[in-house]
């Protein structure tokens, strides 16, 4: 096997992502306890979980499980369900089953690592489309267009966008699926920030819901707040590529856990609930959050996202962003991701940004230690 390059993002969490004070660049959305989850549940869900055994589940999900899951979807049926263990397992398996040496693949820049890496490792050649900040991070389906070639087997997006927050248009997403039914291509779409967006009325169709070779991606971890349960899925009605997929799982995780398997079937149930608490947190937040970068404007520019819990301000201030983001960890507590860390082998990052987080309580907190931090470099 190909070895992978290091994960840059996981590599530096694993630094900071339990060590800093204030995480303030957290992707996901605020968690619950499981007293909280499991007050959700329904009779039929709360015996499930009480007469729980700890044995082996399907590979491709539990049946209840799945059928929850499919319920998300407008005109999809458990079959077209396979989950995994969070949604890194299923983009793996979905890349070494979609591409092959002679491919080619097409990727928007900035992304999450591995959906650039896995391509650029399997494909034959793989091109970035670039989401740029002065078209406020949209994607241009002329881009696409002219990144076709007759040997594209697949293009990846993913919207509510990490680390930018853009959501695409929904005539451009539309556009997008309809071009890629048209040539045969395999469509993923990262969905799992999908719940998230500001304006209801930008949110995205589900890939899968397009056409049968829409492949939807998405996670307990990110929009729900539950990393911890490790359940993820893929939805498509391309049942042979399912089945190939599953195949891989055999060598990776096998199974899912039991518990947490009961656990999201839980909170998808109440998912309208569980959405509409995170979106209520996310929109405080970006109030405090926007009114810190009014408050030291000659630093940093920003720009609310569409959707998701993350965004990608810019910084203005002395240094690279980079001597900032290391200073702001070391010295108070305070991280966050340098553009450095979303850097591509595809296209340019600008350098000069940093992926910020507002999905979690209790900003106010890291909010007083990056204004502090501030206050006393310009004393100094």
């Amino acid at each position: 096997m190909t070895t992978l390059p290091a994960f840059r993002l996981e590599t530096h969490f694993s630094r900071w992502e339990f060590t800093a004070r204030h995480h303030m660049t957290a992707s996901d959305s605020e968690t619950m306890s499981m007293a909280e989850l499991l007050s959700l549940a329904d009779e039929a869900d709360r015996d499930a979980w009480e007469r729980l055994t700890l044995g082996y589940t399907e590979t491709h999900g539990a049946p209840a499980l799945r059928k929850a899951i499919a319920a998300t979807y407008e005109g999809l049926e458990p079959e077209d369900i396979l989950c995994f263990a969070g949604a890194e397992e299923g983009l793996y398996c979905a890349m070494l089953a979609l591409l092959g040496p002679e491919d080619h693949a097409i990727v928007t820049v900035p992304n999450y690592q591995s959906m650039e890496t896995l391509p650029v490792t399997i494909a034959a050649s793989v091109s970035g489309v670039a989401l740029r900040p002065e078209n406020n991070w949209q994607l241009d389906i002329a881009d696409v267009q002219a990144a076709l070639q007759p040997n594209t087997k697949l293009i990846a997006v993913n919207f509510p966008n990490n680390p930018t927050g853009a959501v695409a248009e929904p005539s451009v997403f539309r556009a997008l699926a309809a071009l890629c039914a048209e040539r045969g291509i395999h469509l993923f779409s990262d969905e799992v920030y999908r719940g998230l967006e500001r304006d209801e009325e930008k949110r995205l169709p589900q890939a899968a819901e397009l056409f049968d070779r829409g492949i939807s991606l998405n996670v307990m971890s990110k929009a729900y707040g539950l990393p911890g349960l490790r359940i993820g899925w893929i939805a498509c009605r391309d049942h042979a590529l399912l089945q190939r997929m599953e195949g891989m799982k055999h060598y990776l995780s096998i199974c899912n856990s039991r518990p947490s398997e009961v656990l999201a079937t839980i909170a998808l149930k109440s998912r309208h609930r569980i959405l509409e608490r995170n979106r209520a947190l996310c929109t405080r937040n970006l109030e405090k959050l926007g009114a810190f970068f009014a408050e030291f404007a000659d630093l940093y520019e920003w720009q609310a996202p569409d959707g998701g819990c993350v965004g990608f301000a810019r910084y203005h201030g002395p240094g690279s962003v980079e001597e900032h983001c290391r200073r702001l960890v070391e010295e108070s507590g305070v991280l966050l991701l340098p553009s450095s860390l979303f850097v591509s082998d595809l296209l340019p990052v600008a350098q000069d940004r940093f992926r910020v987080g507002f999905g979690r309580r209790n900003i106010e907190e890291g909010l007083e230690a990056w204004r502090n931090h501030l206050r006393r470099a310009r004393v100094r």
